[in-house]
C-alpha cells in the first residue's frame, strides 16, 4: 500500500492532536537545526544546505510518508558518501546524484520493494553504521580540539597521521568549549529527556566564546553569514555522460535512504505500537530527495534520533513533521544571523555524540555473544567501511551475507528423526497373540494334511480343505 499516512490520520484529526503535534514539531525543530548545520559541515557542504534539506526534505517525508511520526532531513549516515561525492565530482555532482537517487526510490516504492529490507542482513547494517560513526568521530577531531589543519583527508589511513602531525596546534579554549557542550548534551538528556537540550547545550557552549573572548572559530568566521531565504529551485545538469558517471553514487544514496528510513519507521512502530507503510515511505523518500536536489540540498531520509524525539515530545501524526519543517524555515528567515555565532567546537561535540549514538555501544556485548558468522560479517563490513569504501562495504557485506544465509539453509539438518518402532506388549496382549498364532498354526497343519491325503494327480483347493 502506497497511500500516505496523512490521508488516514486526517479523517479523525482533532484540536488536541494539532496542539500536541505543534509542540512536538517545535521541539524537534530545535533539535534538528544544530544537527542539520553540523551534518552539512561534516559533509563538506555549506552549512545552509543542511537547513534547506531539513526544510524541504523534512516537509515531503512527512507529507507523503508511510509513518505517522517519521521525521526526515539530513542524517549522519550520509556524511561519508556526500563528502566523497563532493570531493570527487563537486557539489553539482552531488545534486545530480541526489536527484537520480530520488527517482530510484520513487520507482522502488512503485514496484513495492519496501519489504525487501528484511533480506538485508542485520550484521551488515550494524557494521556499516558503526563504521560510519567511527569516520564521523575522526572527522570532527580537528574542530573538537581546535587543530590548525588546512583540510582533513577523506581517507581514514591518511586522516589519522595528518591529525597526529597537527597535534602541536592544539587549542585549549576550543577543546574546553567542546567538552562543556558534550557534558551539557549528556546531562540535559538524562535530566530532561523531553526537553530540546541539544540546541541549549550548543548555544551555551557558543556563549562561552563571547563571555570569555575566546579565540575559537564560529560558523560566521569560517563560512560567512547564513542566507535568510530558500534558493530558487532549478534542475541539475542532466548530461548523459554525467548521469552514467554518478549512477553508482546515486544507487548508494538511494540504498542508504531506503534502509535508514525503513529502519527508523520500524523503530517508531515499536514506540507507538503502529504499523508503517514501507512502499509509501520509499515513495516519500524519493520525492523528498528530488525536491531537495531542486533546491540544491543534501540527500534526505528518515532520522531515527529526531523521530524518537518527536514521539517522546508527543507527536501523533505527520503534521508534527510538517510543523518541524515550517519552524526551521521561519528561523532561517528571521534569525539566520544568530546561527552564525554558533561555535565550531560545539557543533563538533554534537556530531561526536551523534557518532557515539549511531554505533549503539549498548549492543556491542550482544553482537560479541551472537553467532560467529554474524560477528564476522559485522566486523568485515565495519573494516571495509572505514578503510576502503562504503560502496564496497555494502556490496561485499550484502552479497556475502545472503550467500551465508543460503548456505545455512542448504546445510541445515532436518527436524525429522527415525521413528521408534520398538513395542512392548502387556501380558494380556501377549497371551491373546499366542492363542491367535496357535490357531493359525493349527489351520495351516490341517491344510497340509489335506494336501497329502488327496489322490495322485488331483489338485485340492486349500480353501475347501
Amino acid at each position: 500500500m502506497r497511500q500516505p499516512k496523512i490521508l488516514t490520520t486526517c479523517k479523525t484529526y482533532n484540536r488536541d492532536q494539532f496542539f500536541s503535534d505543534c509542540l512536538a514539531g517545535i521541539t524537534v525543530a530545535m533539535v534538528a537545526m544544530p544537527l542539520s548545520l553540523a551534518i552539512a559541515i561534516a559533509s563538506g557542504a555549506d552549512p545552509a544546505k543542511g537547513l534547506v534539506t531539513a526544510i524541504i526534505g523534512g516537509f515531503f517525508i512527512s507529507l507523503l510518508g508511510g509513518s505517522r511520526v517519521q521525521i526526515g532531513g539530513p542524517t549522519g549516515a550520509f556524511i561519508v558518501v556526500v563528502f566523497n561525492v563532493i570531493a570527487t565530482h563537486g557539489y553539482d555532482g552531488l545534486v545530480l546524484a541526489t536527484f537520480m537517487a530520488g527517482i530510484i526510490l520513487v520507482l522502488a516504492g512503485y514496484f513495492r520493494v519496501g519489504r525487501l529490507i528484511a533480506f538485508i542482513p542485520e550484521a551488515v547494517v550494524n557494521g556499516f553504521t558503526i563504521g560510519i560513526g567511527i569516520i564521523i568521530a575522526s572527522s570532527q577531531l580537528k574542530d573538537f580540539m581546535g587543530l590548525q589543519l588546512a583540510s582533513v583527508p577523506a581517507d581514514f589511513l591518511e586522516k589519522v597521521p595528518a591529525l597526529w602531525h597537527a597535534r602541536d596546534s592544539f587549542n585549549l579554549p576550543a577543546f574546553g568549549v567542546a567538552m562543556v557542550t558534550l557534558v551539557l548534551i549528556i546531562g540535559l538528556r538524562k535530566a530532561f529527556p523531553r526537553f530540546p537540550g541539544l540546541i541549549v547545550a550548543v548555544a551555551l557552549g557558543s556563549l562561552m566564546i563571547v563571555a570569555f573572548h575566546l579565540p575559537v572559530e564560529t560558523l560566521y568566521s569560517r563560512f560567512g553569514a547564513l542566507p535568510q531565504s530558500l534558493p530558487v529551485p532549478s534542475l541539475p545538469d542532466l548530461g548523459w555522460a554525467r548521469i552514467v558517471e554518478l549512477f553508482p553514487s546515486a544507487l548508494i544514496i538511494a540504498f542508504l535512504a531506503g534502509v535508514e528510513s525503513l529502519l527508523s519507521a520500524m523503530v517508531a512502530d515499536r514506540m507507538i505500537d503502529g504499523n508503517h507503510r514501507p512502499n509509501a515511505e520509499l515513495t516519500a523518500q524519493g520525492f523528498a530527495n528530488i525536491a531537495s536536489s531542486l533546491f540544491m540540498g543534501l540527500p534526505a531520509t528518515g532520522a531515527i534520533a529526531r523521530t524518537a524525539t518527536n514521539v517522546k515530545a508527543g507527536g501523533q501524526t505527520p503534521v508534527a513533521g510538517i510543523v518541524h519543517a515550517i519552524v526551521i524555515l521561519l528561523v532561517m528567515l528571521i534569525a539566520a544571523p544568530l546561527a552564525g555565532n554558533l561555535a565550531m567546537p560545539a557543533l563538533a561535540a554534537l556530531l561526536m555524540m551523534t557518532a557515539w549514538n549511531m554505533s549503539e555501544p549498548h549492543k556491542w556485548k550482544s553482537y560479541a555473544a551472537g553467532q560467529r558468522s554474524d560477528l564476522f560479517l559485522l566486523v568485515l563490513t565495519l573494516v571495509l567501511t572505514v578503510l576502503v569504501d562504503l560502496t564496497v562495504a555494502i556490496g561485499v557485506g550484502v552479497s556475502l551475507g545472503l550467500a551465508m544465509r543460503w548456505w545455512e539453509r542448504r546445510t541445515a539438518t532436518s527436524d525429522w528423526t527415525t521413528p521408534d518402532r520398538s513395542w512392548t506388549a502387556s501380558e494380556e496382549e501377549a497371551e491373546a497373540i499366542a492363542h491367535e498364532m496357535e490357531a493359525v498354526a493349527h489351520e495351516v497343519e490341517e491344510i497340509v494334511q489335506g494336501v497329502k491325503a488327496a489322490p495322485s494327480g488331483k489338485k485340492t483347493d486349500p480353501a475347501s480343505a
